[in-house]
Protein backbone atom coordinates (compact mmCIF):
# COMPACT_ATOMS: atom_id res chain seq x y z
CA UNK A 1 0.00 0.00 0.00
CA UNK A 2 1.36 3.35 -0.75
CA UNK A 3 1.11 6.13 1.89
CA UNK A 4 1.21 9.91 1.15
CA UNK A 5 3.14 12.46 3.86
CA UNK A 6 1.09 14.81 5.07
CA UNK A 7 2.56 17.10 3.15
CA UNK A 8 1.86 16.10 -0.17
CA UNK A 9 -1.42 15.61 0.54
CA UNK A 10 -1.79 19.09 1.37
CA UNK A 11 -0.25 20.38 -1.62
CA UNK A 12 -2.35 17.73 -3.85
CA UNK A 13 -5.62 19.33 -1.69
CA UNK A 14 -4.78 22.82 -2.16
CA UNK A 15 -3.65 22.55 -6.35
CA UNK A 16 -7.21 20.94 -6.28
CA UNK A 17 -9.12 23.64 -4.55
CA UNK A 18 -6.90 25.99 -6.36
CA UNK A 19 -7.94 24.58 -9.70
CA UNK A 20 -11.54 24.40 -8.89
CA UNK A 21 -11.93 27.50 -7.29
CA UNK A 22 -10.36 29.48 -10.82
CA UNK A 23 -12.78 27.06 -12.58
CA UNK A 24 -16.05 28.19 -10.45
CA UNK A 25 -14.69 31.69 -10.58
CA UNK A 26 -13.58 31.93 -14.55
CA UNK A 27 -17.00 30.96 -16.65
CA UNK A 28 -20.22 31.39 -14.29
CA UNK A 29 -21.04 35.12 -15.45
CA UNK A 30 -20.01 35.32 -18.76
CA UNK A 31 -21.89 31.69 -19.64
CA UNK A 32 -24.23 33.53 -17.98
CA UNK A 33 -24.27 37.03 -19.71
CA UNK A 34 -24.53 35.04 -22.95
CA UNK A 35 -27.11 33.25 -22.52
CA UNK A 36 -29.19 36.19 -21.86
CA UNK A 37 -27.87 38.67 -24.13
CA UNK A 38 -30.60 38.70 -26.40
CA UNK A 39 -33.53 39.88 -23.84
CA UNK A 40 -31.70 41.21 -20.74
CA UNK A 41 -31.93 45.36 -20.37
CA UNK A 42 -29.12 47.11 -20.90
CA UNK A 43 -29.08 48.06 -17.06
CA UNK A 44 -28.92 44.15 -16.52
CA UNK A 45 -26.13 43.87 -19.10
CA UNK A 46 -24.14 46.73 -17.47
CA UNK A 47 -25.01 44.70 -14.03
CA UNK A 48 -23.52 41.80 -15.26
CA UNK A 49 -20.19 43.59 -16.84
CA UNK A 50 -19.75 45.31 -13.18
CA UNK A 51 -20.08 42.06 -11.46
CA UNK A 52 -17.08 40.40 -13.77
CA UNK A 53 -15.14 43.23 -12.78
CA UNK A 54 -15.14 42.41 -9.47
CA UNK A 55 -14.29 39.49 -10.74
CA UNK A 56 -11.56 40.22 -12.41
CA UNK A 57 -10.29 42.57 -9.42
CA UNK A 58 -9.80 39.13 -7.28
CA UNK A 59 -8.22 37.01 -9.82
CA UNK A 60 -5.86 40.11 -10.07
CA UNK A 61 -5.24 39.76 -5.97
CA UNK A 62 -6.21 36.30 -5.11
CA UNK A 63 -2.52 34.05 -4.40
CA UNK A 64 -2.15 31.73 -7.11
CA UNK A 65 -0.55 29.13 -5.21
CA UNK A 66 2.46 28.75 -8.59
CA UNK A 67 -0.53 28.39 -10.71
CA UNK A 68 0.05 31.95 -12.41
CA UNK A 69 0.54 30.42 -16.14
CA UNK A 70 -2.87 28.51 -15.57
CA UNK A 71 -5.27 31.25 -14.43
CA UNK A 72 -3.10 33.40 -17.33
CA UNK A 73 -4.31 31.07 -19.71
CA UNK A 74 -7.86 31.01 -18.12
CA UNK A 75 -8.09 34.89 -17.97
CA UNK A 76 -7.37 34.87 -22.03
CA UNK A 77 -10.34 32.01 -22.77
CA UNK A 78 -12.30 34.27 -21.10
CA UNK A 79 -11.51 37.47 -22.87
CA UNK A 80 -11.65 35.31 -26.15
CA UNK A 81 -15.36 35.06 -25.05
CA UNK A 82 -15.90 38.49 -23.83
CA UNK A 83 -14.24 39.90 -27.25
CA UNK A 84 -16.14 38.09 -29.40
CA UNK A 85 -19.22 38.33 -27.92
CA UNK A 86 -20.64 41.05 -30.55
CA UNK A 87 -23.89 41.76 -29.81
CA UNK A 88 -23.37 42.35 -25.99
CA UNK A 89 -21.07 44.34 -27.23
CA UNK A 90 -22.36 46.50 -29.94
CA UNK A 91 -24.61 47.40 -26.29
CA UNK A 92 -22.17 47.68 -23.63
CA UNK A 93 -18.75 48.93 -25.34
CA UNK A 94 -15.17 46.82 -24.78
CA UNK A 95 -14.22 48.28 -21.33
CA UNK A 96 -13.33 45.93 -19.77
CA UNK A 97 -10.49 45.08 -22.11
CA UNK A 98 -7.67 46.30 -20.03
CA UNK A 99 -8.58 44.69 -16.79
CA UNK A 100 -8.46 41.26 -18.65
CA UNK A 101 -4.71 41.99 -19.69
CA UNK A 102 -3.84 43.24 -16.32
CA UNK A 103 -4.91 40.04 -14.81
CA UNK A 104 -3.20 37.91 -17.88
CA UNK A 105 -0.11 39.45 -17.92
CA UNK A 106 0.37 40.28 -14.24
CA UNK A 107 0.41 36.25 -14.22
CA UNK A 108 2.44 35.68 -17.17
CA UNK A 109 3.99 38.64 -18.87
CA UNK A 110 5.76 36.23 -21.58
CA UNK A 111 2.36 35.44 -22.84
CA UNK A 112 3.66 37.12 -26.40
CA UNK A 113 -0.37 36.34 -27.68
CA UNK A 114 -1.59 38.23 -25.27
CA UNK A 115 -0.24 41.30 -26.18
CA UNK A 116 -1.51 40.99 -29.70
CA UNK A 117 -5.04 41.23 -28.03
CA UNK A 118 -4.04 43.76 -25.71
CA UNK A 119 -3.38 46.16 -28.64
CA UNK A 120 -5.91 45.43 -30.61
CA UNK A 121 -8.89 45.77 -27.68
CA UNK A 122 -7.88 48.09 -25.75
CA UNK A 123 -6.53 50.76 -27.86
CA UNK A 124 -8.55 49.91 -30.78
CA UNK A 125 -12.27 48.68 -29.45
CA UNK A 126 -12.09 50.23 -26.00
CA UNK A 127 -10.00 53.58 -27.19
CA UNK A 128 -7.67 53.27 -24.50
CA UNK A 129 -4.53 53.34 -26.02
CA UNK A 130 -2.56 54.66 -22.15
CA UNK A 131 -3.72 52.01 -20.71
CA UNK A 132 -2.27 49.59 -23.52
CA UNK A 133 1.08 50.74 -23.68
CA UNK A 134 1.30 51.29 -19.45
CA UNK A 135 0.39 47.03 -19.50
CA UNK A 136 3.25 47.03 -22.66
CA UNK A 137 5.79 48.74 -21.00
CA UNK A 138 5.17 46.89 -17.85
CA UNK A 139 5.12 43.32 -19.60
CA UNK A 140 8.89 44.75 -21.20
CA UNK A 141 10.59 44.64 -17.87
CA UNK A 142 10.22 40.73 -17.99
CA UNK A 143 11.13 40.27 -21.67
CA UNK A 144 14.73 40.08 -23.09
CA UNK A 145 15.34 39.84 -27.18
CA UNK A 146 15.61 35.78 -27.27
CA UNK A 147 12.40 35.39 -24.62
CA UNK A 148 10.06 34.28 -25.59
CA UNK A 149 10.68 34.28 -28.99
CA UNK A 150 9.71 36.78 -31.32
CA UNK A 151 9.14 38.99 -28.13
CA UNK A 152 10.29 41.91 -30.38
CA UNK A 153 6.75 42.46 -31.59
CA UNK A 154 6.18 44.22 -28.03
CA UNK A 155 7.88 46.86 -29.04
CA UNK A 156 6.64 47.15 -32.38
CA UNK A 157 2.64 47.15 -30.75
CA UNK A 158 4.08 49.82 -28.35
CA UNK A 159 5.39 52.11 -30.36
CA UNK A 160 2.26 51.81 -33.28
CA UNK A 161 0.22 52.51 -30.11
CA UNK A 162 2.04 55.34 -29.15
CA UNK A 163 2.49 57.13 -32.75
CA UNK A 164 -1.32 56.36 -34.76
CA UNK A 165 -3.22 56.62 -31.15
CA UNK A 166 -1.22 59.12 -29.11
CA UNK A 167 0.86 60.67 -31.39
CA UNK A 168 3.83 60.39 -29.39
CA UNK A 169 6.56 60.22 -32.20
CA UNK A 170 9.06 60.34 -30.05
CA UNK A 171 8.39 57.56 -27.99
CA UNK A 172 7.11 55.78 -30.95
CA UNK A 173 10.86 55.84 -32.75
CA UNK A 174 11.84 54.76 -29.27
CA UNK A 175 9.80 52.00 -29.13
CA UNK A 176 11.11 51.08 -33.14
CA UNK A 177 14.13 51.25 -32.72
CA UNK A 178 14.26 48.84 -29.78
CA UNK A 179 11.95 46.63 -31.83
CA UNK A 180 14.54 46.91 -34.98
CA UNK A 181 17.46 45.81 -32.29
CA UNK A 182 15.82 42.91 -30.63
CA UNK A 183 14.88 41.70 -33.89
CA UNK A 184 18.46 42.16 -35.28
CA UNK A 185 19.62 39.42 -32.60
CA UNK A 186 17.59 36.80 -34.41
CA UNK A 187 18.63 35.16 -38.25
CA UNK A 188 15.58 34.29 -39.21
CA UNK A 189 13.30 35.67 -42.28
CA UNK A 190 10.70 36.98 -40.55
CA UNK A 191 12.80 38.60 -37.86
CA UNK A 192 14.93 40.28 -40.32
CA UNK A 193 12.24 41.90 -42.03
CA UNK A 194 10.45 43.11 -38.58
CA UNK A 195 14.12 44.53 -38.22
CA UNK A 196 14.35 46.60 -41.20
CA UNK A 197 10.63 47.28 -41.95
CA UNK A 198 11.11 48.67 -38.20
CA UNK A 199 14.32 50.81 -38.83
CA UNK A 200 12.50 51.79 -41.87
CA UNK A 201 9.99 53.56 -39.85
CA UNK A 202 12.55 55.19 -37.02
CA UNK A 203 14.19 56.94 -40.31
CA UNK A 204 10.38 58.20 -41.37
CA UNK A 205 9.91 59.39 -37.93
CA UNK A 206 13.28 61.33 -38.00
CA UNK A 207 12.12 63.28 -41.36
CA UNK A 208 8.80 63.34 -41.05
CA UNK A 209 8.01 63.16 -36.80
CA UNK A 210 4.38 65.13 -37.18
CA UNK A 211 2.39 61.98 -39.26
CA UNK A 212 -1.64 63.69 -38.58
CA UNK A 213 -3.02 61.30 -41.72
CA UNK A 214 -1.51 58.10 -40.51
CA UNK A 215 -3.05 58.90 -36.46
CA UNK A 216 -6.48 60.09 -37.96
CA UNK A 217 -6.36 56.70 -40.49
CA UNK A 218 -6.39 54.90 -37.28
CA UNK A 219 -8.82 56.31 -35.35
CA UNK A 220 -11.34 56.09 -38.38
CA UNK A 221 -10.47 52.39 -37.24
CA UNK A 222 -11.82 52.77 -34.10
CA UNK A 223 -14.55 55.22 -35.35
CA UNK A 224 -16.05 52.66 -37.99
CA UNK A 225 -15.98 50.11 -35.05
CA UNK A 226 -19.36 49.65 -33.08
CA UNK A 227 -18.65 51.23 -30.24
CA UNK A 228 -20.55 52.79 -27.07
CA UNK A 229 -21.25 56.41 -26.77
CA UNK A 230 -18.38 56.91 -25.05
CA UNK A 231 -15.58 55.58 -26.99
CA UNK A 232 -17.26 57.08 -29.91
CA UNK A 233 -17.00 60.36 -29.07
CA UNK A 234 -13.40 59.87 -28.08
CA UNK A 235 -12.64 59.13 -31.57
CA UNK A 236 -14.51 61.63 -32.88
CA UNK A 237 -12.47 64.21 -30.70
CA UNK A 238 -9.30 62.39 -31.42
CA UNK A 239 -9.48 62.90 -34.99
CA UNK A 240 -11.53 66.44 -35.02
CA UNK A 241 -7.93 67.72 -32.26
CA UNK A 242 -5.50 66.51 -35.57
CA UNK A 243 -7.61 68.79 -38.04
CA UNK A 244 -9.83 66.43 -38.96
CA UNK A 245 -13.63 66.78 -39.59
CA UNK A 246 -16.07 63.44 -38.79
CA UNK A 247 -19.10 64.26 -41.41
CA UNK A 248 -22.46 61.87 -40.69
CA UNK A 249 -24.13 61.35 -43.54
CA UNK A 250 -28.15 60.34 -44.09
CA UNK A 251 -28.07 56.79 -44.12
CA UNK A 252 -25.83 57.20 -40.88
CA UNK A 253 -22.42 56.16 -41.90
CA UNK A 254 -19.70 59.12 -41.70
CA UNK A 255 -17.05 60.46 -43.49
CA UNK A 256 -13.88 62.23 -42.72
CA UNK A 257 -13.12 65.12 -43.98
CA UNK A 258 -8.77 65.41 -43.96
CA UNK A 259 -7.46 68.58 -43.10
CA UNK A 260 -5.43 69.88 -46.26
CA UNK A 261 -1.83 69.69 -45.19
CA UNK A 262 0.11 67.06 -43.01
Amino acid sequence: MLFLSPQAIGAFITACLCILGVSLLQFPRMQQLISSQQTASLETLEREINTEKLRLNLLKQMPTFGYDNLIANWSYLSFLQYFGDDEVRDRTGYSLSPEYFEVILERDPRFLQAYIGLSTSTSMYAAMPERSIALMKKGLNSLSPWVPHRSYYVWRYKGIDELLFLGDAQNAKQSFQKAANWASNHSDEESKQLAGFSQKTVEFLNRNPNSRYAQIATWTMVLNNKLDDKTRQRAISAIEALGGKVIKNPDGSTKIKLPEKD
